[in-house]
């Protein structure tokens, strides 16, 4: 019996750990998006303030802390607090990037939303939906068109699917 042990112990441990599920490393889109989210220089963070904000009770994200920024192009749709204008309607090309923290300091990943209507990876609104973790790999591939997301963004109160004004007013 102890023979027997010493030979499948080892066994099980080897297929419990090959088993294990890793995030795949992003190719395509999801890499255009992670490369995108990786570059800081020209954002506007919201109300224009890059200090961590505490997750909200409506995310369905598990990280504790976010900062979200708007490229040049989305950050038109932003008023002078640098909170998003209540009919805002973005642009295409506007690059929306919401960034997920573990901790002050310990970015584990990007929630980003790209206006792209014709990617074909886009929603029917034109959106290109990323969840790419800091490593580089994909939580959820840009290829889904956000539908893992879209239920919780389509909440009362958003705005062309963000929904920053309505949890951090």
């Amino acid at each position: 019996m102890k023979k027997l042990i010493l030979i499948l112990l080892p066994l099980l441990f080897i297929l419990h750990f090959s088993s294990c599920k890793k995030d795949p490393v992003a190719t395509g889109i999801d890499k255009q998006l992670f490369d995108m989210a990786g570059e800081t220089e020209g954002y506007t963070w919201y109300k224009n303030s890059d200090a961590f904000l505490p997750k909200s009770s409506g995310s369905g994200h598990p990280q504790a802390l976010l900062r979200t920024r708007f490229n040049d192009v989305a950050s038109s749709m932003l008023d002078e607090n640098g909170k998003v204008k209540d009919d805002a309607s973005f642009p295409e090309g506007s690059l929306i990037v919401k960034e997920l923290h573990d901790k002050e300091n310990s970015l584990s990943r990007y929630a980003i939303l790209y206006k792209d209507t014709g990617n074909v990876s886009a929603d029917n609104r034109g959106w290109v939906w990323g969840y790419v973790n800091a490593d580089g790999t994909v939580s959820i591939s840009a290829t889904k068109k956000g539908s893992s997301c879209i239920n919780c963004h389509l909440q009362e109160g958003n705005i062309d699917y963000t929904l920053m004004n309505k949890f951090f007013p």
